[in-house]
């Protein structure tokens, strides 16, 4: 069963490998966006209204959210006999907050105030619902 206590960061996500090292410019290195580069992120700005949500879902891979303004939850889930199960409480992220979900690992989003968010993914971004039934 997955845990919060191995919710990503910085040091372990895949959204900071693959970087290249820029000619010309000592200390600088990249990493470019997906389709340009099989090895790329891609990046979205979100907007968000409060009282809104994202079901029950997971990504292919690891994503880093940034917060630019507001606050949101997010909530982890792990599939039970065909039940989706509450892991750990809700993780609250605020504005200057970054938060990092693992590729395949279920989760929702409430955004409890008007969001300005910055997702980045690792690779081609896709989205898998998970409609199973949430254990009580």
């Amino acid at each position: 069963m997955t845990t919060q206590a191995q919710t990503l960061t910085a040091a372990t996500s895949a959204i900071w490998r693959n970087h290249s090292a820029i000619p010309d410019q000592p200390g600088l290195s990249i990493r470019t966006t997906y389709p340009n580069n099989p090895d790329g992120v891609e990046v979205m700005l979100e907007q968000w209204q409060a009282g809104t949500s994202e079901p029950p879902h997971a990504h292919p891979g690891d994503d880093m959210t940034v917060v630019v303004e507001g606050k949101m939850a997010i909530q982890f889930f792990t599939l039970e006999s065909g039940k989706l199960v509450r892991d750990g409480a809700p993780v609250i992220l605020n504005r200057g907050d970054t938060g990092y979900i693992q590729g395949g690992r279920i989760h929702d989003a409430q955004y409890l105030q008007d969001c300005k968010l910055v997702f980045v993914h690792d690779r081609a971004f896709a989205f898998q619902a998970h409609t199973e039934e949430i254990a009580a």
